[in-house]
């Protein structure tokens, strides 16, 4: 769903037990959260940017809207 965090993660070498080692949380919440089925929180979101991602937007890496319609 995140295509753009996504794409950064693999441009930066960031897997999902990364994330969610930083967030303290399990493996599986922060893919539930990537693959749409949760939301991600402000504060996980600031927390994500902030410490991998400091060159980025919030809302790039956070945008759910850009969808392929091909």
């Amino acid at each position: 769903m995140y295509k753009n965090l996504r794409a950064e993660m693999t441009r930066n070498d960031v897997t999902v037990g990364d994330l969610a080692h930083l967030l303290e949380v399990r493996y599986a919440t922060v893919s539930d959260k990537i693959n749409g089925r949760f939301r991600f929180y402000y504060d996980e979101a600031y927390k994500i940017k902030c410490h991998f991602f400091p060159e980025c937007d919030l809302e790039y890496l956070f945008d759910s809207n850009n969808q392929s319609t091909a």
